[in-house]
């Protein structure tokens, strides 16, 4: 009973008032005061669990990284405030078992990433938020940056979807023979992904940075195309790593993905009560998201 009301609040998205009805029209009483109770205390019964998975996954060299906003009652003035879950999820390349953990905390500074990741040291692939810029900071002993690709090319995308840009077009282009290639590597092994990229995305990536060069000194300072150009120019080192290697992802995805039910669910359940209620959820959201 308890598994199922979790699964109806996490995965399905259910505040505990309507797995209250729900209950009731089955002739089930499942007073609200009940559920809430036993979503608290499984959260924290399964903490030891959560702490288990955090150590497995900081034990892989590859890590994804993001963050979303979520509310936070402030039971003093009886309105929410912003709170963040920080997320991060293992390298499907690496052919491991995934692993993804939710990390609640009160704001979106880049400490937090820093706590978190603590003496871990490996490839991070993050999006270009400054909160992250830290982690990278120092040379000798440095997490090494990955850029997501993803991020790239959705601003020529939303570029090409509002005016139909034909340089944005042209760029999405780039982008599809790049990702054309992951296609044909996705189900082949390390070595043979390392050789594909070799053989084919950095040729890609090499022709794709001169034009990008090029392209820059054609268009208007200040202009969309041109902040779209120089984002990609700016994050060319840490977007281009992947094609190094057979085993560093493209993009961000994966996470993003994991990120999705968040979205979903906090339209519907509005905010979490406390704190510590959201420390409890970002336990129970790991392991379903590490089990789904």
């Amino acid at each position: 009973l308890v598994a199922h009301v979790l699964l109806s609040k996490y995965d399905d998205h259910l505040p505990l008032y309507r797995i209250e009805q729900i209950g009731a029209r089955n002739k089930v009483p499942l007073p609200r005061s009940n559920l809430s109770a036993w979503v608290g205390r499984i959260g924290v019964a399964l903490e030891p669990l959560c702490d288990r998975l955090i150590g497995h996954l900081q034990q892989r060299p590859c890590l994804h990284a993001d963050e979303t906003p979520v509310a936070q009652l402030d039971p003093k003035s009886g309105k929410n405030k912003q709170a963040y879950l920080w997320v991060y999820r293992s390298n499907d390349l690496e052919g491991d078992p995934p692993v993804v953990v939710f990390d609640y905390q009160t704001g979106r500074s880049g400490s937090h990433a820093r706590n978190f990741l603590g003496a871990w040291r490996g490839h991070l692939m993050v999006d270009d938020y400054a909160g992250y810029k830290k982690c990278f900071a120092d040379a000798e002993n440095a997490i090494i940056e990955l850029g997501c690709m993803a991020h790239a090319r959705r601003k020529f995308f939303d570029l090409h979807a509002a005016n139909q840009s034909p340089i944005a077009a042209r760029a999405l282009d780039w982008f599809g023979l790049l990702y054309q290639v992951e296609r044909e590597a996705r189900d082949v092994t390390v070595d043979n992904r390392a050789q594909l990229r070799a053989q084919h995305s950095r040729v890609l990536l090499a022709e794709f940075h001169a034009w990008l060069k090029k392209t820059s000194h054609t268009v208007a300072e200040g202009s969309a195309i041109k902040k779209a150009i120089d984002y990609s120019l700016r994050r060319w080192p840490a977007l281009v790593r992947y094609a190094e290697t057979g085993n560093l992802p493209i993009d961000n995805n994966p996470v993003e993905n994991a990120i999705r039910p968040i979205a979903i669910g906090r339209k519907n359940w509005l905010h979490y009560g406390s704190e510590r209620a959201g420390h409890r959820a970002a336990v129970i959201h790991s392991l379903l998201a590490t089990a789904n």
